[in-house]
């Protein structure tokens, strides 16, 4: 636990578990708000083919993800440390100009 904490600049086994909770809220609810977005832009399994669906589904699930957890992040307290994340992944993208 002292390696994680020291990793990711927090002072409490708390803060720990606040942020692996979030992570775990955030996964589902990315995975739940996907469908409702694949079915407005028109995406099915039905009307796709598997190879096209699912890579696209994914990309969907992914960028949700990535705004859901700030939001969620900043519910439960913890904007600072996940906004930090998303700038380190957005900068991993080569979009970290738009975010100093």
């Amino acid at each position: 636990m002292e390696k994680l904490k020291e990793r990711w600049g927090i002072d409490s086994n708390f803060q720990i578990f606040i942020i692996l909770l979030v992570f775990s809220i955030n996964g589902s609810l990315a995975v739940f708000l996907a469908n409702p977005i694949t079915n407005f832009i028109g995406m099915s399994k039905e009307t796709m083919a598997p190879i096209i669906f699912w890579p696209l589904r994914i990309f969907v699930v992914f960028i949700v993800y990535q705004i859901t957890l700030v939001i969620v992040g900043t519910v439960f307290g913890q904007k600072k440390f996940f906004w930090n994340m998303e700038k380190k992944m957005l900068q991993r993208f080569g979009l970290g100009r738009f975010f100093k």
